[in-house]
């Protein structure tokens, strides 16, 4: 790229003039839509003259579909019939507003519908009652940003650092790709289908959930064009946001892609491509955040239609929507024999977060059990604008390669690559982008992933070593039991005990049961202190006879709840106690003593429960009802490197030197 942050500067030098009467989150609102139609003026500059003699032809013909033929014209995928463009506006300052407007009308209905977008019309007016609409067409007039002049990549660019610059307070998880890590992730996703892309005539489709202003889009379609330039490539999108829903759009019209198959909205409640599947998908969907905006939507969908719809495989927690992304593209996969492949782009959250049988769990055991999950690439930090976190590339397919000769056989495997150390340092930083991935290396991290052989950087393994199954591991229950006066006053603290003084009928019938309760209340306390309150009971059973006969001979019934709540009120946790057990015979178990294991989903429970467990705590049993198989991928565990700690002695010195420097420093500033 030439200059490229000369033009940012200079765009923004713009932006600038709109102090006063526009606040800086509000720049963006006038620049975007300006930079989009200079961008259009520039494009059919060429071909304007000839474009408006054919339409004055065309009308006295009568035709009513003349955008065709002025396509052919314009050479592009869109035209003006405006006589104005931005030199005929400034001729004209007195009447600027109006002939912008008829400008704009002038573009062909597809270019039109881009700027309507911006909401731009509002912008006009209010430029023009500031007197700054001439201000900054004239100086938009003094760039040329004709794709001769300024790339499809750099436009891209440009536009995504204006976008940072306008939104800099922007949602937390807005991120903008930069092209070298779109880069990489084409690179991985078409790799193992080199030798295919390469056939004449082939027609693929490439797809991106999170649109943005078309960077995933456009890196792809070059990277195919130069791998096979007799490909056909349709591009699909959708975006969200307006304003980068327009950018992408105007870019596909200008790179000749059907810009229909751009579309606006939110991917997860108006799904612009429903029904349709896609070749490849790439993305880099926003970073933890929530979906309580399209919950009602989601959950409905999950509910109802399960594995027929998008969702499935289960839902995530509502702060991170992150997974929700992976299973819409995944319902898009092909089913065909060449399938699908996905590179998409998260933040360390969805490898781990959510324990098992959590949703997160369950749409990773989905997946790996499925297995979708090829490879998972671990990225240096600070390599996006907005944040510094650290992220991964997550390559999933529905067609694993398992023919030697086609290479690496992948299926049952998934392939783990730490690429954190690929980078060199920025010599400007651009926001908290602070790194970047050189060519060579973009090449050598491809290449390594390619490769599927462990070393250094590659760690592979079988489908089942990120699954393990949580046992719960139960000890029995063990209470002594005794009547002394404060633990009769425990009984106040017991649900079935209070209920008795309480009553859901009214009037005087409420009343009477209230006065009921309390005197069954105070009755079976006093049967409780006729007991010998020496004596402490290490069996349950033993002091439940006890206490049965003690209520029998005050001739006081007591229900199941009764007995339980006075169990529970004259008991204590003793260690020495005998086991508590259930009508079966069964040990009870202790719920404040109730612990979990998780043991690697390729070994055996019980078997590790008598290596690990048994020989700590020999009352243990598991639960087996409870066990639940869950999924995670600790990937920095994998790649950990033990680093020794210094020396006490060297640590020892460092301190005496750092006292003696700082004892120096006081002198000085007490003039000793």
């Amino acid at each position: 790229m030439i200059n490229f942050q000369d033009k940012v500067n200079f765009i923004w030098s713009i932006a600038e003039l709109l102090r006063g009467p526009y606040k800086k989150e509000q720049y963006g609102d006038v620049i975007l839509p300006m930079a989009v139609l200079r961008r259009f003026d520039c494009v059919l500059a060429a071909t304007k003259q000839e474009v408006l003699e054919k339409y004055e032809t065309l009308k006295k013909s009568g035709l009513q579909n003349m955008d065709p033929v002025l396509n052919r014209i314009s050479k592009q995928e869109f035209n003006n019939t405006s006589k104005y463009d931005f030199e005929k506006l400034l001729a004209d300052p007195d009447n600027i507003a109006n002939n912008l407007r008829n400008y704009i009308n002038g573009f062909s209905k597809n270019a039109r519908e881009i700027i309507e977008h911006f909401d731009f019309d509002k912008q006009i007016t209010k430029l023009n009652d500031n007197n700054l609409l001439y201000l900054v067409v004239s100086e938009f007039n003094k760039i040329d940003l004709h794709p001769d002049v300024v790339s499809n990549t750099e436009m891209g660019y440009i536009f995504e650092e204006l976008i940072r610059r306008f939104s800099e307070h922007a949602e937390a998880g807005d991120h903008y790709t930069p092209r070298e890590v779109i880069r990489l992730m084409v690179n991985i996703l078409l790799n193992e289908d080199n030798e295919e892309l390469t056939q004449p005539g082939l027609v693929v489709t490439v797809y991106d959930c999170c649109a943005g202003t078309g960077g995933m889009l456009s890196v792809a379609e070059q990277y195919l064009k130069e791998l096979n330039p007799g490909i056909q490539v349709e591009l699909f999108g959708q975006e969200i946001n307006p304003q980068s829903f327009s950018i992408c759009k105007s870019d596909m019209l200008i790179k000749g892609q059907n810009a229909d198959n751009i579309i606006l909205g939110d991917s997860f409640t108006e799904d612009g491509h429903r029904g349709r599947t896609f070749r490849y998908m790439l993305t880099n969907p926003p970073f933890g955040v929530e979906w309580k905006k399209a919950e009602k939507f989601i959950r409905e969908e999950y509910e109802k239609e399960g594995f027929n719809g998008r969702f499935g495989a289960g839902l995530p927690r509502i702060s991170d929507g992150s997974l929700l992304f992976l299973q819409h593209l995944i319902s898009k996969m092909k089913q065909d024999e060449k399938g699908s492949r996905i590179a998409i782009i998260f933040n360390g959250s969805p490898l781990f977060t959510g324990d098992a049988g959590s949703g997160e769990s369950e749409i990773r055991r989905w997946i790996i059990e499925n297995d979708m999950l090829e490879g998972i690439i671990a990225l240096p930090d600070q390599l996006f604008y907005n944040t510094g976190i650290s992220t991964y590339i997550w390559i999933v397919t529905n067609r694993k390669n398992s023919d030697p000769m086609k290479g690496p056989v992948r299926t049952g495997k998934i392939q783990l690559v730490n690429a954190v150390d690929f980078y060199q340092k920025m010599r400007k930083s651009l926001g908290n982008k602070r790194n970047e991935i050189t060519e060579e290396q973009i090449k050598e991290i491809t290449r390594i992933y390619g490769e599927f052989k462990e070393n250094e950087y590659c760690k592979i393994f079988d489908n089942e070593d990120f699954g393990y199954q949580k046992i719960v591991v139960e000890r029995p229950l063990r209470l002594n039991f005794q009547v002394t006066e404060e633990r009769i006053n425990n009984l106040y603290n017991e649900t079935a005990f209070n209920n008795l003084t309480k009553s859901k009928k009214k009037g005087t019938a409420g009343l009477k049961e209230i006065e009921e309760g309390k005197k069954l209340q105070q009755q079976i306390i006093e049967t409780l202190k006729t007991m010998d309150s020496t004596i402490l009971y290490k069996n349950r059973d033993e002091f439940t006879k006890v206490l049965k006969k003690a209520f029998k001979d005050s001739d006081i019934k007591l229900d199941s709840a009764l007995l339980k709540a006075i169990l529970s009120a004259l008991s204590e946790k003793d260690e020495t106690a005998d086991i508590c057990v259930d009508s079966k015979g069964n040990p009870e178990p202790d719920p404040d003593l109730r612990d979990t294991e998780n043991v690697p989903l390729k070994e055996d429970i019980h078997e590790y429960f008598e290596r690990e467990v048994k020989p700590h705590v020999p009352d243990a049993w598991i639960d087996e009802t409870k066990t639940k198989i869950g999924y995670e991928i600790p990937f920095t565990r994998h790649f950990y490197k033990y680093q020794p700690l210094r020396p006490s002695e060297e640590i020892m010195r460092e301190i005496i030197e750092l006292e003696k420097s700082i004892s120096e420093k006081l002198k000085k500033v007490m003039g000793e």
